[in-house]
């Protein structure tokens, strides 16, 4: 595994995305812990919970049995109580010393307090002060604290499970192709080892190590962990392969182009990795709740203290209260409540082809209203390709696209190899040709199966004094009203044969995309500095509702700032390139077609893939992760409005009391119950 890889997995298992509450600079609460620290603490400190309990005052008259006596027998809660304040307590105090130092008090600070404050107050009973110690509370709730802290981080790190996977992709060795002895062998070396230019062999089923450029052989590559393409892609001479995909059934020599840090799986991980640290509006909610929180609780519990001792509770019973209320108001769930749903979200899209840059784009998305689409490259191909072909009686349509294939496979024009793509996707057998020669400014001829054979566009005609029949002048016709060339084939003695309609091809995935885009209700708008003949014939054939033609690049912005203007909240999709502009200006920027190229920054969202059908799935995952973000706010705050009077000891005189310990399981109830609702979103997303 290399170095750059190696980095992202660490930094996965010793963080997750929960911070202080009200911290600008999403300070880490649990900065230096881990899963399995809080899960040794737990263990450890249930067990000395346990005799604690056992000894303990409280069970023995609520159950009404008598503990074994025995020498010292009295000193096990006291002794017990302290060793778990201070082995399970003290990453709290630690946490609470770190928030005070932050001057942002929260959530360490209210759990500190209170178990300090019950500690302190036992130990005065020990030595003396009138009262019934907190031993068994005090045991109690540092060990529901510590269970609540593990169930926390283990759903973080399930959350970003996806990420740690994706970070184990890489193979540990790589097979190197060594060039420049006589005759050439092979290596197997560390894929540390690698460097840029490198040439390697990739085997059937082995894991592509690095990012490259295929030099020859050819085969299927499943590309899904790294851009969500369920079916293997077929790769040839001069295609790109990323680190971490699994080759099929062929033999690959790959150029190295990217290794470590500079790889595709490495850029996909550190995107999702800032996405989940980013700052939402949801999240500054959500802190600035939690803040407020804080305060409700230190007021509360002192006004629950003062009151009780002012009529006439004893200190024991006042102390208790206090406790209680700082417990049961601790704002766990609320800090819990937005960043798990955030680690979910994140890690759902990117195992879906969609890397989030930035949450507040995810978050903006449910509020769009009108979609921008970029024409080239994002609803088309951005490629020449042949829309439609015409011809005559003495032909059929594969026939006369096989032997147009035949003359454009040797001319390098960009609609020459549109047509050689059409051939090559129809699996149609070319035949080489002969005799081949370019006819500048006209086309080219030569001698296919025998015959004698032009192709070229209208210049080629009027050349050849010859004029189409009827049907293949009214397709050419209607070819050039919608901004589309027309490419003759026509053969010696027999005249023209065929005609094919050649144009920028528009995505098959393109009308599902705007028709799911139409069901949820948001117009779509073309924007594109194509001439309007061709930009209606491709908003004609997708039911784009409006369309934007001739617009120059600089000012694609201005016509985003309109939309913005007329009150529409704005997705731009482009290619991150000339559309940059735009993109930074929209209420959401997309770049799609990213490819490789993962560190496009004008967008919020990245699409690994060129697929427009993951727009509509965008805007479904930000509507799901609002309602998801909503239903925990309530679910982490709103039990408060019922739980802190009830700790206060409001309803006391009717028998109706919580000991902290009921406190520490109610506060740990909702942060499991929070993140049971956070991880739902993989249902309804």
């Amino acid at each position: 595994m290399n170095a750059g890889m190696n980095h992202d997995s660490e930094a996965l298992d010793h963080s997750h995305g929960d911070r202080a509450p009200g911290d600008p600079q999403g300070h880490d609460k649990h900065a230096g812990h881990s899963v399995a620290m809080f899960r040794d603490k737990f263990w450890v400190a249930l067990g000395l919970t346990v005799p604690t309990l056992i000894w303990g005052h409280m069970l023995q008259s609520v159950i009404g049995y008598t503990a074994p006596a025995f020498p010292g027998s009295r000193l096990i809660p006291p002794i017990f109580g302290t060793a778990v304040f201070l082995y399970g307590g003290l990453v709290f105090l630690r946490g609470a010393m770190q928030e005070l130092r932050d001057r942002l008090p929260g959530m360490m600070t209210l759990i500190a307090l209170a178990l300090s404050v019950a500690f302190l107050f036992s130990a005065a009973v020990f030595l003396g002060f009138p009262g019934m110690p907190l031993w068994e509370e005090l045991a109690t709730l540092v060990t529901i604290m510590l269970l609540g802290h593990w169930m926390e981080m283990r759903s973080i790190s399930q959350a970003q499970g996806a990420l740690k996977e994706l970070s184990k992709l890489l193979p540990d060795e790589a097979v190197r192709i060594v060039t420049g002895s006589v005759p050439e062998h092979e290596e197997t070396v560390p894929v540390s080892a690698l460097n840029e230019a490198d040439m390697l062999l990739i085997r059937p089923g082995a894991r592509v190590p690095a990012d490259g450029t295929v030099q020859s052989g050819e085969s299927p590559v499943n590309e899904s962990m790294i851009t969500g393409e369920s079916s293997p892609v077929p790769k040839h001479s001069g295609d790109t392969v990323l680190a971490g995909t699994v080759n099929g059934s062929g033999v690959l020599r790959v150029t190295v182009t990217g290794i470590g840090d500079k790889t595709a799986l490495a850029g996909i991980v550190r995107l999702v990795q800032e996405a989940q640290s980013s700052r939402s509006r949801s999240q500054l909610l959500a802190d600035r709740a939690a803040s407020w929180l804080t305060v409700v609780a230190l007021t509360s519990g002192l006004i629950t203290l003062i009151v009780w001792l002012a009529l006439g509770a004893t200190a024991a019973f006042a102390i208790q209260r206090f406790v209680t209320v700082l417990v049961i108001a601790c704002p766990h769930a609320l800090g819990l409540a937005v960043p798990l749903v955030v680690a979910i979200s994140t890690t759902l899209a990117a195992k879906d082809g969609l890397l989030v840059r930035d949450r507040r784009g995810l978050e903006e998305a449910r509020n769009v209203n009108i979609v921008v689409f970029d024409k080239t490259g994002t609803l088309t191909k951005g490629e020449f390709g042949v829309v439609s072909i015409v011809t005559t009686s003495e032909i059929s349509t594969p026939d006369a696209l096989r032997l147009a294939a035949a003359l454009e496979r040797n001319s390098e024009h960009t609609i020459a190899q549109g047509i050689v793509r059409t051939a090559d996707a129809q699996h149609l057998a070319v035949t080489p040709v002969e005799k081949f020669e370019a006819i500048p400014g006209k086309g080219v001829k030569g001698i296919v199966d025998g015959r004698q054979l032009h192709v070229g566009g209208p210049a080629l005609l009027s050349s050849l004094a010859l004029t189409a029949p009827s049907n293949i002048a009214q397709a050419a016709a209607a070819a050039a009203q919608n901004g589309q060339a027309s490419i003759y084939l026509t053969e010696d003695r027999r005249g023209v044969l065929a005609v094919f309609v050649v144009a920028d091809v528009v995505r098959e995935e393109s009308k599902e995309a705007i028709k799911a885009l139409h069901d949820a209700g948001i117009q779509v708008v073309m924007m594109t500095g194509d001439a309007r003949p061709v930009a209606e014939a491709v908003a004609h054939a997708l039911d784009i509702d409006t369309v934007f033609a001739e617009v120059l690049p600089e000012d694609k912005a201005k016509k985003i700032t309109e939309l913005q203007q007329n009150g529409k909240r704005v997705a731009m999709v482009g290619d991150g390139v000339n559309d940059a502009p735009a993109l930074v200006t929209a209420d959401v920027g997309i770049a799609i077609g990213a490819g490789t190229d993962v560190a496009v920054e004008a967008g919020d969202i990245v699409l690994i893939r060129s697929d427009p059908r993951d727009i509509p799935r965008i805007i479904t995952l930000s509507r799901a992760t609002y309602r998801k973000m909503v239903q925990n706010l309530w679910l982490a705050a709103g039990y408060n409005v019922i739980a802190i009077p009830l700790a206060a000891g409001v309803l006391a005189r009717w028998g109706i009391i919580l000991s902290p310990a009921i406190g520490a399981i109610l506060m740990s109830a909702s942060t499991v119950v929070v993140a049971l609702n956070a991880q739902l979103l993989r249902r309804s997303s």
